[in-house]
C-alpha cells in the first residue's frame, strides 16, 4: 500500500504495535514506534504520536510511558486477559479430547494473539497436544453449532450414533437407525462433550458423546421433556452420574476414614452433609446414578471409603466383587 493509504490508519498501527510488542516486561521507545509505523508505511511526528497515546488512553488502553534517563518508553498495562487466564485457557483447549489436534494448535494460536509476542512465547512453550488423546470427527464443531440452534428454536434433532469397532473403524449403533431426542443442554464432563437430552421414546433423560454424533439435523417438531429439565441443575446432574453413564437414582450411604473428606467435598461439593460416626469415621447421604462407574468410584477409594446402604446397592456391590474375582480367577 502507498503511505498515503496508509496514514489515515495510523492510530490503528499503533495501538498493534504497543499490543503486540509490549508488556509489563517489554517497553518500546518513541524511536523504535516511528520505525514500526514507518514499516507499515506510515510516516509521523512525535507530536502527532503523543495525541493519538492519550487517544488511545481516553479510548481505554492502559498505556504507561516510563522516562529512563533521558528517554521515554511505553507499554501496554493492563490488558483484557492477564497472562495467567491465557494459560487456562490454553490448558483446556489441550486437555479437551472432543477438540481435534489440527482445531487445537488454531485455536492456541489465536489465544497467543491476545498476548504481546514476549508472552505468547511463553505461552507456546507449554503446548503439548500433538499426543494426546483427540477425537477424530472433525466434524464436532458443526454438530455443536446445530445442537445450539435446535435448543434456540425449540426443536428436537434426530442423529446416527457410533461406536468403534476392533478394527478402529466407526460402527453405526442400532444399525444406523436415527435417534430422535428433544436437545436441552451441552456439558463438558471427564474430557468429553456430552448432549442433554430428553429421550421421548424412552421418558427419560439421556446424555450423547457429541463427537461420536453424525448427520445432525432439525426434524422442526417441537421440544418435548420440558417438565424434566424444569428445575434441572447442571452442576448437580453431573455430581450424581459418574463417567455420564446412567442408572437409576438412589440415595446412597458412602462411610469414610477421615482422611477421604477432600476427595468427597472434591466429587459432591463443599454443601455436602458431613455426618461424624466416630473419631476415625464420617458418613455422607449423597443422591447418585447408580452404575457400575460409581461402584468402581467408591472401590478406587481404597480401603477408607465403604457403600453402607442402601442394602439394594450394597447387594449390587458384593455381585460386582464377584463378578471381578471370578474374571481375575
Amino acid at each position: 500500500m502507498a503511505k498515503s493509504a496508509n496514514q489515515k490508519l495510523k492510530i490503528m498501527y499503533l495501538m498493534k504495535i504497543l499490543l503486540e510488542q509490549t508488556d509489563e516486561e517489554h517497553s518500546i521507545s518513541m524511536q523504535d514506534i516511528l520505525t514500526a509505523l514507518n514499516q507499515y508505511g506510515i510516516s509521523a511526528e512525535r507530536k502527532s504520536i503523543y495525541n493519538d497515546l492519550e487517544s488511545l488512553r481516553q479510548f481505554g488502553m492502559d498505556i504507561i510511558g516510563e522516562q529512563r534517563n533521558r528517554t521515554y518508553f511505553y507499554h501496554v498495562g493492563k490488558r483484557q486477559f492477564e497472562l495467567a487466564e491465557l494459560k487456562l485457557l490454553v490448558d483446556s483447549v489441550q486437555s479437551a479430547k472432543f477438540i481435534t489436534a489440527k482445531k487445537s494448535n488454531e485455536l492456541i494460536k489465536k489465544i497467543e494473539s491476545l498476548a504481546s509476542k514476549h508472552e505468547a512465547s511463553k505461552l507456546h512453550r507449554q503446548v503439548y497436544v500433538a499426543n494426546r488423546i483427540k477425537t477424530m470427527n472433525k466434524n464436532i464443531y458443526i454438530n455443536v453449532d446445530v445442537i445450539h440452534a435446535a435448543i434456540a428454536a425449540n426443536e428436537q434433532i434426530c442423529f446416527q450414533y457410533f461406536q468403534w469397532n476392533v478394527q478402529k473403524k466407526m460402527e453405526l449403533r442400532h444399525n444406523g437407525a436415527y435417534y430422535q431426542v428433544s436437545p436441552w443442554a451441552l456439558s463438558w464432563d471427564d474430557e468429553n462433550y456430552y448432549l442433554i437430552a430428553y429421550d421421548s421414546a424412552a421418558s427419560k433423560i439421556k446424555h450423547f458423546r457429541v463427537d461420536k454424533m453424525l448427520n445432525i439435523k432439525s426434524t422442526k417438531d417441537r421440544r418435548e421433556g420440558k417438565e424434566q429439565f424444569k428445575e434441572f441443575d447442571m452442576a448437580v446432574y453431573a455430581r450424581k452420574v459418574f463417567g455420564m453413564y446412567g442408572g437409576r437414582e438412589e440415595t446412597v450411604k458412602i462411610c469414610c476414614e477421615n482422611y477421604l473428606v477432600g476427595a468427597i467435598i472434591d466429587r459432591f461439593g463443599k454443601e455436602v452433609s458431613i455426618i461424624k460416626e466416630d473419631e476415625q469415621h464420617f458418613s455422607v447421604n449423597v443422591k447418585v446414578e447408580v452404575s457400575n462407574q460409581f461402584i468402581h468410584w467408591v472401590m478406587a477409594l481404597g480401603a477408607g471409603a465403604k457403600i453402607v446402604g442402601p442394602d439394594s446397592v450394597v447387594a449390587e456391590v458384593k455381585e460386582e466383587i464377584d463378578r471381578l474375582a471370578k474374571q481375575y480367577q
